[in-house]
This record gives C-alpha cells, sequence and structure tokens, in this order.
C-alpha cells in the first residue's frame, strides 16, 4: 500500500512538472492574441458543421473514431450548439446539447447535461481555451475526466480541435478533430 501511495504521489509531481514546464498545459490563450484570423464563437460555430476526429486511449493508440454532425445558433450573446456523434466500428451513437454565454473580454461560460458544473472558456486572436469536467457514459465507465479543449481557428474557417482529458492529474485521452462548414 506504501508503495502505491509513493507511486501515486510521483506520478502527480510528474504530472504538475509537465504542465508547468513544458507540454499541452502550457500554453495560454495570451499566446495566441495576436494570431488571425480572429475566432468569433457566433460566426464560426454557427449553422451546420461536420466534425471528423480520433481519440486516442492512455497508451497513445487510437481508441476510437467519429464524425459529427453539428449545428449552431445565436441569439445575442446565448448560443446552442448541438453534437451528434457517430463512433465508428460500434456505430454507438452521442447527442450533446451545449448552452453558450458570451461574457466580457472574450471569455464565455458553457453547460451540457454530461458537463458537471460550469465549463470555462476564453476566446484569445484564433483560438479558443475551455476548461470543464465531463462524465463518461456507462458504457465508456462513467469515469469524471477534467478536459481541456484548444480550438485553432485555420485561415480557411476549418477549425483543428485538440483536447487532453485526464483523471487524478494523469492524461488517459487526447481527441484530435477538425470542424468545417457543412457543405
Amino acid at each position: 500500500m506504501k508503495s502505491l501511495l509513493i507511486l501515486l504521489t510521483l506520478a502527480g509531481i510528474v504530472s504538475i512538472l509537465r504542465r508547468v514546464v513544458v507540454g499541452f498545459h502550457t500554453q495560454r490563450p495570451s499566446h495566441y492574441a495576436a494570431t488571425g484570423p480572429a475566432f468569433d464563437l457566433r460566426k464560426h460555430l454557427s449553422g451546420g458543421m461536420l466534425s471528423e476526429g480520433l481519440i486516442y486511449g492512455p497508451r497513445g493508440h487510437v481508441s476510437s473514431r467519429f464524425v459529427a454532425k453539428m449545428v449552431g445558433s445565436w441569439e445575442g450573446d446565448s448560443g446552442v450548439l448541438t453534437e451528434n456523434f457517430t463512433y465508428a466500428g460500434s456505430g454507438q451513437i452521442q447527442a450533446r446539447r451545449w448552452s453558450l454565454t458570451l461574457g466580457e473580454n472574450g471569455t464565455f461560460t458553457a453547460t451540457a447535461p454530461d458537463v458537471i458544473g460550469v465549463a470555462e472558456g476564453e476566446v484569445s486572436g484564433a483560438t479558443v481555451r475551455l476548461n470543464y469536467r465531463i462524465k463518461l457514459m456507462e458504457e465508456a465507465g462513467g469515469h469524471v475526466l477534467d478536459v481541456t479543449d484548444w480550438m485553432y481557428l485555420m485561415e480557411n474557417e476549418v477549425i483543428m480541435n485538440r483536447s487532453e482529458m485526464r483523471k487524478f492529474g494523469i492524461k488517459v485521452a487526447e481527441l484530435i478533430a477538425t470542424i468545417r462548414p457543412a457543405t
């Protein structure tokens, strides 16, 4: 038991050091303030969209592939983004409905039924960062994960999405996806 506690403590320390010194968690919205084109949630997350992506498991292997049909709509500073995922192989379908509220200075909040509490986001230049806790479906273990989403707007209006999912500070999954207007 003592060895397990030492191992978990060391893993936590290494995880903290990696976030502070190198890696995915060292980027900040301010790093992208001067980048363009400017990401406008109301413009770029509006109308029909198609997302295609991969989810990597803790060992770095692709554990899942998906295609998602998305639709965004806005009324003033409030928006709704629906996502309907179809997973390759299993044909499993998952739906999520985000409610988005724009704040001041590029900040926004979001909620969804499988998100615990309120997600907090920030738009800066060509990027969006969103942090939240999500409860996975029971079929996926029902785990609660800490998620950081980064979306990068490309010159051709395609959004590149990279997300890290962590449990107890340890990366357990990564998502890479594109989001583009549906044709």
